[in-house]
């Protein structure tokens, strides 16, 4: 329903945003000034100067005399990752997403994805915000997935880079393969090797390892991908499936969840193909690559379609 709260401009995600990328909220772990920043940063001091202002009256940099840091709420919040009000960056990931929105006119008209910039950080980003968003829930669709499994149960997480459910898998007595891209292997190597998980640097698009495996795990993956590249990979994960073994989407679906069709758009300016998919089309797809009982359930707020390998 329309309602003017919800297009309010995100003025506060933006400027802490902005002090990310500029280097300002690494710089105030220490305490400074604002000419100091302006100078170190290469920065206009005038607007540095309207940030800090910003900044401190939203609580995140606290101010004595000319001295400026980051308040303590905030270095919890960013850096320690014992606190309750622990997010890391993961509010870039959302910062980043506005940035492609504002693209979706030309999107519209082009029909391909937003420009992105090319921060190596972006990775890290998202990870830390599919972690933040994962956190809750993975102990509970690990319990449902892995009720009545014996101990050993050899999984397949696909796309599980920042190893949530990896972890989870494994903490249950699961036996745990994550397949992801060679610089997401790279940056999660030690805490994977940590938790007794296999890492495969790969793209799922062109293999997978060679298995067999009893559950392939599909956390927030189709809905990158469009209709060839969903039935060419539920084909692909068949081959290293054992007779009986299930794959387990988690995503969400078009014409049951209210959000699928906002969430479609965020596809549209993020991938070349990506959106959200109905239920029938994931029946199709999966019993075209030899999957049958094609069920969907609702677990930890998260819609999970299975379905068994024959």
């Amino acid at each position: 329903m329309p309602d003017d709260k919800l297009i309010a401009l995100p003025q506060e995600l933006l400027i802490l945003g902005a002090a990310v990328k500029t280097g300002m909220v690494e710089a105030l772990r220490q305490d400074t000034t604002c000419a100091s920043l302006a100078e170190k940063l290469n920065l206009n001091p005038r607007a540095v100067w309207m940030v800090l202002e910003a900044l401190a009256d939203l609580g995140y940099v606290t101010r004595q005399g000319e001295t400026v840091t980051l308040s303590e709420e905030t270095r919890k919040m960013i850096y320690d990752p014992a606190a309750p009000n622990y997010v890391g960056f993961a509010f870039m990931h959302r910062y980043n997403i506005i940035r492609s929105w504002v693209q979706l006119p030309d999107v519209m008209a082009s029909g391909q994805p937003a420009s992105r910039d090319q921060d190596p950080e972006n990775t890290r980003y998202f990870m830390e915000a599919m972690r933040h968003g994962a956190e809750k829930s993975a102990p509970v669709i690990a319990d449902f997935l892995l009720t009545n499994t014996d101990k050993g149960v050899r999984v397949l997480d696909i796309g599980g880079g920042p190893l949530i459910y990896g972890s989870a898998f494994s903490a249950r007595g699961a036996k745990v393969t994550v397949l992801d891209l060679p610089p997401v292997v790279q940056l999660m190597q030690k805490k994977a090797e940590e938790a007794g998980i296999a890492m495969f640097p790969g793209d799922f698009n062109l293999g997978l390892p060679p298995g067999p495996f009893d559950l392939a795990y599909l956390g927030s993956i189709c809905h990158i991908f469009g209709e060839a590249e969903n039935r060419e990979l539920f084909k692909k994960v068949r081959q290293v499936l054992d007779i009986g073994a299930r794959i387990a989407i988690v995503d969400m679906v078009r014409g049951t969840n209210p959000f699928a069709a906002v969430f479609g758009v965020n596809m549209l300016v993020s991938t070349a193909n990506g959106g959200t998919w109905t239920l029938n089309q994931y029946t199709e797809w999966l019993t075209g690559a030899g999957f049958q009982n094609v069920q969907l359930n609702e677990v930890a707020g998260r819609q999970i379609i299975t379905a068994v390998c024959t």
